[in-house]
């Protein structure tokens, strides 16, 4: 058993190139250092500056409107510059930034801190999707990206718990901490991670900085890609609370104290790690916008659930569906997105479909603070399970679409 586990470990190890592997252990590293901070990053404002929800809903706000500007640069130079300069910026930029974060003793500096941490901390987004896209062959890339949700995932098995410990002893150690895994990670990216941006076809013009922020117009007229982004952002708008809202929602009504809302993540992110590639694999042959749908209806049953349960295993219950839900909408969602992508707009499409997130965590806590601070919180998971609703129709409307177009299409442009 034992000797034949690693024959399949060794035939998947195979089946990718080696760069591809060099991303998925740095973004282990990387994303280990987020992981021990944003899970508790609601619980520590309000704790450290005595705000309401409402008030880290406007800052998560501020976070997420400088972050399109980030993102909109980052994927104009990703695109014009390359991939690996444009990362190794990014992780600077962030360090220094957890470092600042954690030093500022007033919410109203903290607050306009956030718009120049947004800007930055997002510049590196899309180069890091881009490289995965140039990477693999689009028949490979659902499968990388669940690679890379399961690296992404193990770092969030192990940094919770370790979050929870240094947060218990001062939250300046998990700043500290995440802007020394950064810095690490910079020496990495600088080693061992090759420039993967593609060649430019010798008889293409080449761009001017200008015409490439430009190429921004042509990414928002393709009206199939924003009709696809839309849907992916109402299911956004439900999937955030669990990162912004759930900690503090389950401690403030049903007293679940820090260690017991980052046992619920770790949960999430252990069954991300041990069943991500095995689900991925079963779903690719199904169509991918069908498969959005799917996942997203267990997003409105598990985040509705949270309305109506008291319990700590029915809070657990509710995690499990989520999850399932969540290893089936990422990856697909990701390979869309490359797919929807020309080879050279790679950084600016990821960039714009950045924005299916941002703006939801722009709008999304705020109002989930209106409702949490009121009179009836459990209100808000109701409206969460509606809106995951509505993104669930959106996917089978576009899947819809497709069979119709794919109908439409004469047999000579299909083969």
């Amino acid at each position: 058993m034992f000797r034949y586990t690693l024959e399949k470990i060794s035939k998947i190890y195979h089946e990718y190139p080696r760069t591809f592997w060099t991303v998925v252990a740095i973004t282990f590293i990387d994303r280990l250092g987020g992981a021990l901070i944003f899970p508790f990053f609601a619980l520590y404002l309000t704790s450290k500056f005595g705000v309401g929800m409402t008030d880290v809903g406007i800052l998560f706000a501020a976070f997420a409107l400088s972050g399109f500007a980030g993102s909109a640069i980052g994927g104009a130079l990703t695109d014009r510059f390359g991939r690996k300069f444009i990362i190794i910026f990014g992780l600077i930029a962030s360090s220094f930034s957890m470092v600042a974060m954690g030093l500022v003793n007033s919410y109203q500096y903290f607050f306009v801190l956030a718009f120049f941490v947004g800007i930055l901390g997002d510049v590196a987004g899309p180069a890091h999707q881009a490289m995965v896209a140039d990477i693999l062959p689009k028949e490979k890339r659902a499968d990388g990206y669940g690679i890379l949700r399961i690296a992404f995932n193990l770092s969030v098995v192990i940094g919770p718990a370790i979050g929870g410990l240094l947060a218990a002893r001062s939250y300046l150690l998990l700043f500290l901490s995440d802007a020394a895994i950064s810095l690490l990670t910079v020496f990495l990216v600088a080693l061992f991670l090759p420039e993967t941006k593609p060649e430019a076809h010798p008889d293409a013009p080449e761009e001017s900085v200008g015409s490439t922020f430009a190429g921004y117009g042509k990414v928002f007229r393709d009206g199939a890609f924003m009709l696809y982004l839309g849907a992916v952002m109402l299911g956004v708008f439900t999937y955030m609370n669990m990162n912004t809202s759930l900690g503090v929602y389950l401690r403030n009504e049903h007293g679940v104290i820090e260690a017991g809302y980052g046992y619920l993540l770790s949960l999430n992110a252990a069954m991300v790690v041990l069943m991500q590639f095995p689900i991925t694999r079963r779903i690719e042959k199904y169509p991918p916008m069908l498969m959005m749908a799917f996942g997203t209806f267990f997003y409105v049953i598990g985040f509705s659930m949270y309305g109506y349960v008291s319990t700590y295993a029915w809070f657990v219950t509710a995690m499990v569906i989520i999850t399932i839900g969540e290893m089936v909408v990422s990856p697909v969602s990701q390979a869309l997105v490359a797919g929807f992508a020309p080879e050279d707009m790679r950084g600016r499409y990821m960039a714009v479909s950045g924005f299916s997130w941002g703006i939801p965590f722009a709008i999304g806590p705020y109002l989930a603070g209106l409702i949490i601070d009121g009179p009836k919180p459990h209100l808000l998971w109701y409206a969460a399970g509606f809106v995951g609703i509505l993104s669930t129709i959106g996917f089978l409307a576009l899947h819809r679409m497709r069979e119709v177009k794919t109908r439409s299409l004469p047999k000579a442009a299909l083969s």
